[in-house]
């Protein structure tokens, strides 16, 4: 049972790193409308970098099991900002949706925060050598 414990968690860290890596790489690929759209909700667009940077490489991070317990904490914050900032028009069905799917995810991350990245990650073979 410990063999599979220890796949789900890599699967499960799989799950919700891969639409921040994809979210980040789409970014890249539709910049100049993503940078409109958060103008038009209020956030500066020269913050763009900063989030294809976090989204990719905090992505890349819980992905492979390094400093999940940080990354994980700030993609619960992400998350929930995201949220209120861009999903909070609960009068709009589909917004609504988006922010529980936000709200979720960061749910799932505050199980990483509390349980770490399992053995199969970088975290465990950086723990092992250095015992």
């Amino acid at each position: 049972m410990e063999k599979l414990q220890n796949l789900i968690v890599v699967i499960g860290r799989f799950f919700l790193s891969a639409i921040f890596i994809t979210s980040g790489f789409d970014k890249i690929a539709a910049y100049s409308g993503t940078q409109g759209y958060m103008e038009s909700m209020g956030v500066p667009g020269m913050l763009l970098p900063l989030v294809i940077t976090f989204e990719i490489f905090g992505g890349l991070a819980i992905l492979l099991g390094f400093k999940v317990r940080l990354f994980a904490l700030l993609m619960v914050g992400f998350n929930l900002l995201s949220a209120i900032i861009f999903h909070a028009d609960f009068s709009n069905q589909i917004q609504m949706i988006m922010f529980m799917k936000n709200v979720s995810i960061a749910g799932g991350f505050l199980m990483l925060v509390a349980y770490g990245a399992g053995t199969y990650s970088i975290d465990a073979w950086l723990n092992k050598k250095l015992s």
